[in-house]
């Protein structure tokens, strides 16, 4: 089975912050945007929700309304709040991450490891770091965050990792870790920003 993370630079605090806010103006510009998207996401699980899960639409509502939520139907509450990531933050690079096979985030956090960098891990996005009162998915989409000074801290880690050492990963592995400090690069460009990231 193939896995893949979506990745966003965006400010941690900002999007947590629109979490039961009740901002409609919010709702209306991100249903516009992703009317597409949203009617995609319906077509993908219709399945599941003709067994009773809200459409897309009614997901990022109720996120943004903060609640109500129907347990059994976390899934979509999670990928609602990756729409609003999405909207206020930046894709960052995920060709290294999308496909993947089960161990490839293990193999990475291996290799970060030897390089002195222990600040951040690629598996912290299989958590589910979900904002409350959002309701955590029994399974996918995961979700973690590395903030702002998670990101500062690895990036010093990562500079003080000698040539020699990074020339010694496997080349596929290297590819993956450089990808990953030019994450680490553009949060340090962006004041307040962090990396957060979906697994699904």
């Amino acid at each position: 089975m193939s896995y893949g993370l979506n990745l966003f630079l965006v400010d941690p605090a900002l999007v947590r912050g629109i979490v039961g806010s009740g901002d409609e103006k919010q709702r209306r510009m991100m249903g516009g945007r992703f009317k597409r998207e949203l009617a995609q996401d319906d077509a993908w699980f219709a399945d599941r929700i003709a067994e009773g899960a809200p459409p897309a639409y009614e997901a990022l509502r109720a996120v943004i309304d903060g609640g109500p939520f129907e347990e059994e139907h976390a899934f979509q509450y999670a990928y609602a709040y990756q729409r609003i990531c999405e909207f206020h933050g930046r894709r960052l690079d995920n060709s290294s991450f999308s496909p993947f096979r089960y161990g490839w985030l293990g193999r990475v956090d291996e290799a970060l490891a030897e390089l002195g960098v222990t600040a951040v891990e690629v598996t912290s996005f299989t958590y589910r770091d979900f904002p409350a009162p959002l309701p955590r998915p029994e399974e996918l989409p995961g979700h973690g965050v590395w903030s702002t000074a998670d990101c500062a801290r690895a990036l010093k880690e990562w500079e003080a990792a000698t040539p020699d050492l990074r020339a010694a990963l496997d080349p596929e592995v290297r590819e993956a870790v450089e990808s990953i400090a030019g994450w680490l690069r553009r949060a340090a460009a962006k004041p307040g920003a962090g990396v957060l990231g979906f697994f699904s």
